[in-house]
């Protein structure tokens, strides 16, 4: 075996052991820290892809920028110290369920796909191009979807910071 492959599967691993850890942890400071493991470990996939932009934009966007704003949020509205209550057990069954079967779906519709080897080229990918697109305001720009999600983010947080700190009727 490569020695790429290797280190794909070492990080691959360490991704899915986050990612659960992320989603079983009942600490919620633990599970956003966690959660910055497990994005971190998409950047490195995307490093050994050599999309060094794409890499970039995953560590600063998400490892950076949103981790660091939910940890923000999760330090403003609770205590670090509370435990989250453990779900149901019907809720587990039918967690656990729904997420084999999108597994099941993800395979099947994996295995059954024609994937077609094309000798036509590919769309230019190249920083310069990328920039010029992420800057672009017109047909195919992102500058304005990206400030309508950005102002969204901003009012979800500023939302939930507003709901957990509202004092209930019986405090």
């Amino acid at each position: 075996m490569a020695t790429s492959a290797i280190i794909f599967y070492i990080i691959a691993g360490v991704m899915i052991i986050f990612s659960l850890l992320a989603v079983t942890s009942r600490r919620i400071l633990r599970a956003a820290v966690y959660l910055l493991f497990a994005l971190a470990g998409t950047a490195a996939l995307y490093f050994m892809l050599d999309y060094h932009f794409l890499a970039a934009v995953q560590l600063i966007v998400y490892a950076g920028g949103i981790v660091v704003l939910i940890i923000f949020s999760i330090l403003l509205t609770t205590h670090i110290n509370e435990k989250l209550e453990k779900p149901a057990p019907g809720k587990v069954f039918i967690t656990s369920v729904l997420t084999l079967g999108g597994f099941v779906v993800t395979v099947y519709t994996l295995s059954q796909h024609n994937f077609i080897v094309s000798d036509t080229p590919q769309a230019e990918a190249t920083v310069n191009h990328i920039g010029e697109k992420l800057l672009s305001v017109g047909e195919g720009g992102y500058v304005l979807p990206f400030e309508v999600i950005s102002i969204l983010l901003l009012a979800a947080m500023v939302g939930a910071i507003v709901i957990a700190k509202r004092k209930t009727s019986g405090s």
